[in-house]
């Protein structure tokens, strides 16, 4: 069976919590290996290499560090138009070649934006030389993973109703 459901972990591995995505991703790919209709995917910094993938999924769950403006570890779901909007609220901090913006603006220009899409972000409270996550950061990882398999889990229960 084709991989559907893109489940994308970015960030950079070298600068402390800004790796959460990947981190994430890689104990969801761990831990559901065995789920063929999805399709795990480190994107490091993100590059327009991801925009093929990204094109091509009928669902999108994107894992990242996010500035919330919240206690370092929080995380927040946005789903959808909601993540339109925080992606386009302004400039954002980020040490990815290609933003995600500029992503979503390939899919969206192609008509390939997938409707089911989402960003699960967690604050960071320190993005500095390091290739571990905060206590904080890492402590948020099991949430994020839970809540990602929640979430696909929704979509299949609406999209079969």
């Amino acid at each position: 069976m084709q991989a559907t459901t893109v489940v994308l972990g970015i960030g950079n591995t070298l600068l402390g919590d800004e790796g959460v995505g990947v981190h994430a991703v890689a104990r969801l790919h761990r831990d559901h290996a065995h789920r063929q209709d999805i399709r795990f995917l480190d994107g490091g910094t993100l590059s327009f290499t991801l925009a093929v993938p990204l094109c091509e999924a009928q669902r999108l769950v994107i894992l990242d560090a996010a500035e919330l403006n919240a206690s370092p570890g929080t995380v927040r779901l946005f789903e959808g138009d909601e993540l339109d909007a925080y992606l386009n609220a302004g400039a954002r901090r980020s040490v990815h070649e290609v933003g995600l913006l500029d992503l979503m603006a390939i899919a969206r220009l192609t008509h390939r934006l997938p409707s089911w899409r989402a960003l699960i972000g967690v604050q960071p409270a320190s993005v500095d030389w390091s290739e571990t996550p905060t206590a904080a950061v890492s402590a948020a990882i099991p949430q994020v993973c839970d809540m990602t398999m929640a979430l696909l889990k929704r979509w299949s229960l609406r999209e079969s109703a």
